[in-house]
């Protein structure tokens, strides 16, 4: 998790900005399933979504891959796509546990998050578990394909870097938009300025939010940080884009009427 604060701003530009952190920041993840054997329990589709929801780490390529609509080739190719495969055998008598540690990738910077953390345990971001997939009994057998492509949660949400987004603009509740019915027993945010005997700010009736505390989760498959950065500049992008159409149809305007 990651806590950063903006100073600008008003409540609108905080929630977009949070909205972006969620919605619009790509990642990787996979998208196409090719099931060539399952003899488990769990039906096709039921896998095919699971896979699809495991974070693939994608801080190091991201940014190297293209959008599977820009490129060029007919159906995947290492431009635009990374195949994993998944191929698990139970030969034993106790149930087999399939996890995301049986996933195999052809790119090694687009491995799931849980692998990640297993190779670096000691830097203590998140949990070394792996992810389950399924269980197999003996003679089961589970054999799949499948591709990793780049993609935004707000085509799925399956492409959102975040657990969870939160912004907090108002610690010590001086403009009233929570109202307390006994202030004591509301515990003190993280960031309130209060004395320790005061309960709550004095009402400003005209005051304005105007300092925002974000805290930001990952699942895994972009660094908190870099959700941030990358969310400031996707965000940013969209504002320059909505100030040029507004000067191009000015212009457009301005033209025809002389």
């Amino acid at each position: 998790a990651v806590v950063s604060t903006q100073s600008t701003g008003d409540l609108s530009m905080a929630n977009s900005l949070r909205r972006v952190f969620i919605a619009e920041v790509c990642t990787l993840a996979i998208d196409w399933v090719q099931i060539q054997q399952n003899t488990s329990v769990l039906i096709d589709e039921f896998l095919s979504h699971r896979m699809g929801l495991i974070p693939l780490t994608s801080d190091e390529i991201v940014d190297q891959l293209q959008n599977f609509r820009d490129c060029s080739c007919v159906d995947y190719c290492r431009e635009c796509s990374v195949e994993l495969t998944l191929d698990v055998r139970c030969n034993e008598e106790t149930p087999r546990h399939v996890t995301t540690r049986d996933l195999i990738s052809s790119n090694l910077k687009c491995i799931p998050a849980t692998s990640k953390v297993r190779d670096h345990e000691t830097d203590g971001d998140g949990s070394p578990d792996d992810i389950l997939i399924c269980k197999l009994r003996k003679g089961q057998h589970l054999k799949m394909k499948m591709y990793a492509r780049k993609g935004f949660a707000k085509e799925h949400n399956k492409w959102s870097p975040c657990s969870a987004v939160g912004f907090e603009y108002d610690p010590d509740n001086a403009l009233r938009h929570t109202t307390y019915p006994v202030a004591k027993d509301w515990p003190k945010s993280d960031y309130s300025e209060l004395e320790e005997d005061q309960d709550q700010a004095p009402y400003e009736v005209f005051g304005k939010p105007e300092k925002f505390w974000y805290n930001l989760e990952s699942v895994g498959s972009l660094k908190p940080e870099s959700i941030v950065l990358t969310g400031i500049q996707v965000l940013k992008k969209k504002l320059m884009d909505v100030q040029n159409h507004y000067t191009n149809e000015i212009a457009k305007e301005a033209l025809y009427i002389g």
